[in-house]
């Protein structure tokens, strides 16, 4: 069999034209003889009637004493109500298809309940319904423990399933439908000439997505890279090819037409506080003694700059006051700047190639903003700046590195 995973997001299956515009991408797929698995998450987002922030707020307005277990229980029903709706209006249209609840299509899970992990999936039962002529509709973001409790798997957790589904059973492909185009140079909201990418490598996108950008989660990103399945995102809305995700041997393979590309992205995360500590006289462990706090009390902190005079790092800003309050009571006196931001200039061919911080330095020089900490790796170079100057730095980097031509 020819296997192909979709995925469908909840803004595809929002409303009945919506849902229609889902099975026409099925339907074309059926016509070029793939057996199909589509996955779905819960319809729209939150505030409409089935979304998962919909759910989580009924029990917060009710008690909001839930236990974790029954939590995962509610939760799981909304990707449930989007795969029967979809099943129905499949089947209506002469489609034969299935639901197999993510315990039925055999993904077993740790019993880390609304984060559990993939343990393994057994996709015989998939297959046989496969074989059988159907499609098999998969509901999103759900497993089950080796003693059959139900489980999800967290945030992005509906593209993991479609990823790891995509490992097990061999596919083709994985396609993730959404509501943009593809994956895109910056975010159209900022950046107005941001374009649409032919191709990305795997270790670009989880970049991208663990930096800012949203189209996909990086868990399900490295799942798919540890076979080379290619992932396709796509849009819902329109018959573009999208954009391939796939291994940087694939990129290099002389059958297809690649640009050598120095970025291929800028992303931003916002809400961040910069923290500085300054070692005390004669003390040399201050590096320890602030990340072992910080760790202690439950502070996820990025970013971090270590040197001998002490250190700098970042925390998400509806932390910096209890990280403050901690260093301050170790007799520490931090420095601290709220309201920053991350923006990352990414792409597989930075790595070994000099004089790309210096067109970051100048881009961002040419519009008055400060550089407040740098970091970098192989395939991303990172600055803090000022939140309040973030969509300009954005605007200046993709302009710097003339992603308004890319491709």
């Amino acid at each position: 069999m020819r296997i192909l995973v979709q995925k469908f997001g909840g803004s595809s299956l929002t409303t009945a034209d919506c849902r229609n515009r889902a099975i026409r991408h099925i339907e074309r797929a059926l016509t070029e003889g793939y057996s199909l698995v589509v996955v779905v998450s819960a319809m729209g987002r939150k505030g409409e009637p089935y979304a998962t922030d919909t759910l989580l707020e009924l029990v917060r307005s009710n008690g909001n004493s839930l236990p974790k277990r029954e939590t995962d229980m509610l939760l799981h029903t909304g990707e449930i109500i989007s795969a029967s709706v979809l099943v129905s209006m499949l089947n209506q249209r002469g489609i034969e298809s299935i639901i197999l609840t993510g315990g039925q299509a055999n993904i077993v899970t740790t019993d880390e309940y609304s984060n559990a992990q993939i343990l393994s999936i057994d996709g015989s039962r998939i297959k046989r319904e496969l074989e059988g002529g159907k499609v098999v509709v998969v509901p999103g973001f759900q497993g089950r423990t080796e003693d059959w409790e139900i489980t999800t798997l967290g945030r992005g957790g509906s593209d993991t399933t479609a990823t790891a589904l995509g490992v097990a059973l061999e596919a083709e492909m994985v396609d993730i439908f959404t509501d943009v185009e593809g994956i895109m140079t910056a975010d159209p909201r900022i950046v107005a000439d941001a374009k649409p990418l032919d191709t990305v490598t795997y270790t670009e996108i989880c970049n991208m997505a663990h930096l800012g950008a949203k189209v996909i989660h990086p868990r399900a990103v490295e799942i798919a890279m540890q076979t080379n399945v290619p992932i396709r995102v796509r849009s819902t809305f329109s018959d573009d090819p999208g954009t391939l995700v796939t291994s940087i041997n694939e990129l290099n393979d002389p059958h297809h037409h690649v640009r050598d590309r120095l970025v291929v992205g800028i992303a931003h995360v916002a809400n961040i506080t910069q923290i500085k500590v300054f070692a005390k006289d004669g003390q040399y462990d201050t590096q320890l003694q602030v990340f072992k706090a910080m760790a202690n009390h439950g502070i996820s902190v990025d970013f971090i700059n270590v040197n001998p005079r002490g250190v700098a790092y970042t925390v998400h800003d509806q932390m910096a006051d209890k990280a403050t309050a901690i260093l301050t009571a170790m007799d520490y006196e931090p420095v601290v700047m709220p309201h920053c931001a991350k923006v990352s200039v990414i792409g597989a061919g930075i790595a070994g190639v000099p004089g790309v911080m210096a067109q970051i330095v100048e881009a961002l020089t040419k519009e008055d903003i400060q550089i407040l900490q740098s970091a970098d790796s192989h395939t991303t170079i990172w600055v803090l700046v000022p939140e309040a100057d973030m969509a300009k730095a954005v605007r200046a980097l993709h302009q710097q590195f003339k992603l308004h031509l890319s491709r």
